[in-house]
Order: structure tokens, then C-alpha cells, then sequence
């Protein structure tokens, strides 16, 4: 499990579109990482608007905001041109990153257990040290508070 404080697993990840992103190539600058259980499904589709109406505000308070789930690239390509998506989403198909973030875990539907994304958001600063953590996010108000986190770096 992270902690605020400490480094942020380094991670490298095909993205939407083709290409990879490393976390520690975007060093100099602050990372959100927003964990997501699944492209397209309701609560993810408006996490994921929220942070593209909210993109260039990010932009100027200097930070990159990235979406990660275990979807696969080809999906995260539908859901972008779906939704006409404005934010960087990267696959964790093996789910590593997921578990060295500490968002696998297990949960309950329905009854049913079972294991998957817990929606997290994760600041990580511009040397790299993860800032702030969101746990069980709820969608409304997310990102406005996110954003006012990145502003107070």
C-alpha cells in the first residue's frame, strides 16, 4: 500500500492512442493518477468528463492527469472517442501498477465478492512523492478538489 510522503512506483504503459508513458519521464511536473474499475461504465465515464472539462485548468496549475484502468488500449480508444475524452488514459492489462498503488482489492456486489479497481485518485508532485491520495472516490466534487490539491503544491 502507498502512503503520502513516500516515492510513487515508478510505471511504464501503453496509452490510448499507441505510444507508452513512464511516470518518470514526466518528473518536473505533477502526475494525477485517477484509478478507474472499467471504460465506459457510468460513474467512470463522468469521472472521466469531469477531468477533461477540467484538463486545461490542470495544464496551467502544471500537471498531467492520467486515467488508469485494466482495460486494454483498444477499449480506452472507443471510450476516448466516445465521450470525446481529453485526458490520457493508460492500460495496466497485467494489473501491476494497480497493485503496487494498492487499488486491486477485493469488494462486494450484490453480495458477490470478487476483486477490481477501487476508484482512487493519487497526487503525485513534481519530484516524484506521492502528495495526496482520494480513497472510495465519489464522483461529485472530485475533481474540483483535486484540482485546488494541485494548486496548493
Amino acid at each position: 500500500m502507498i502512503e503520502t510522503g513516500a516515492p510513487a512506483p515508478d510505471f511504464t504503459l501503453p496509452r490510448d492512442g499507441g505510444g507508452e508513458i513512464s511516470l518518470c519521464d514526466l518528473r518536473g511536473r505533477a502526475v494525477v493518477l485517477f484509478f478507474y474499475p472499467r471504460d465506459d461504465t457510468s460513474g467512470c465515464t463522468k469521472e472521466a468528463i469531469h477531468f477533461t472539462e477540467s484538463a486545461a485548468a490542470f495544464k496551467a496549475a502544471g500537471a498531467e492527469v492520467l486515467g488508469v484502468s485494466k482495460d486494454d488500449v483498444a477499449s480506452h480508444d472507443k471510450f476516448r472517442d466516445k465521450h470525446a475524452l481529453g485526458v490520457i488514459l493508460l492500460s495496466d492489462a497485467e494489473g501491476d501498477t494497480c497493485e503496487r498503488y494498492g487499488v486491486w482489492k477485493e469488494k462486494s456486489m450484490y453480495g458477490r465478492k470478487f476483486m477490481g479497481i477501487e476508484r482512487t485518485t493519487v497526487l503525485v508532485d513534481a519530484e516524484g512523492t506521492i502528495a495526496r491520495i482520494w480513497p472510495k472516490v465519489k464522483v461529485a466534487g472530485h475533481v474540483e478538489a483535486v484540482l485546488d490539491a494541485v494548486r496548493a503544491l
